[in-house]
């Protein structure tokens, strides 16, 4: 499976990306390996996902999501947690 998820930092910020390999990537991430920008801002927290059969769909998903204004990632991440029923 191939995964575009955000993560939150620890000064609030989100960052999203893609992978294959979702808690490896989020492990990456809190050792300060994952990506520039997510290295200075530890730890970070895995919160939400989505899985895609094909890494192209993933990267394509990924784009769309980086281009959405903070308000609306938060509304992705509001109702992914109501879905998972962290909520």
């Amino acid at each position: 499976m191939n995964y575009t998820y955000l993560v939150r930092c620890q000064d609030g910020s989100l960052y999203c990306g893609w992978t294959n390999r979702l808690e490896e990537r989020v492990k990456a991430h809190n050792e300060g390996k994952g990506a520039k920008y997510t290295s200075s801002r530890r730890p970070v927290e895995l919160v939400y996902y989505e899985s895609f059969l094909t890494k192209e769909e993933a990267m394509s998903r990924e784009h769309a999501i980086k281009r959405l204004s903070r308000k609306q990632k938060l509304s992705l991440i509001m109702n992914f947690e109501k879905e998972q029923g962290y909520s």
